[in-house]
């Protein structure tokens, strides 16, 4: 596996309008396309390039999202808003592999849009990592959901 950069963090948030307001006025981010998840999200960028997603946060989060990024916090403010963080990764056979061999679990998804495979692990914080492979890499990997399965939540 390699790690080619940080790629985004998503915050869950009680109100993604203000959210997204203040980070576009006080700090300049851009809003701009996200792939159809089948629950809200906002995407920001830097240039051309997503750094910031936004997700309904608190208890009522939408189970299309549970089910897709599941969810370990309710939390709408503080660190704990925090949902994950992603890095774009290559060799997803690879990384597939080690986590076997180390008995790391994880859940592996497909953005029907793009055709990107994402795995999902939690470091020993419980913390949520996102890895993103490019749709070519798929090969015969299993997996376990896409978004175009979240239509029906």
């Amino acid at each position: 596996m390699a790690i080619q950069r940080l790629e985004h963090f998503l915050i869950q948030t009680a109100d993604m309008a203000a959210t997204r307001d203040w980070y576009v006025e006080v700090l300049g981010l851009t809003p701009g396309p996200a792939p159809e998840f089948h629950f809200p999200v906002c995407w920001l960028y830097v240039g051309d390039v997503p750094v910031l997603h936004l997700a309904e946060g608190g208890d009522q989060v939408p189970e299309a999202r549970k089910a897709y990024l599941g969810q370990q916090s309710t939390a709408t403010r503080g660190s704990g808003v925090i949902d994950h963080v992603a890095f774009n990764a290559t060799d997803l056979a690879g990384t597939l592999e080690r986590f076997r061999r180390l008995g790391v679990g994880c859940s592996t998804r497909r953005n029907s849009e793009t055709g990107q495979v994402q795995v999902f692990v939690l470091d020993p914080n419980d913390v949520k990592v996102e890895l993103n492979f490019a749709p070519a890499e798929a090969g015969d990997v299993e997996i376990g959901l896409s978004t175009e399965e979240l239509t029906s939540r």
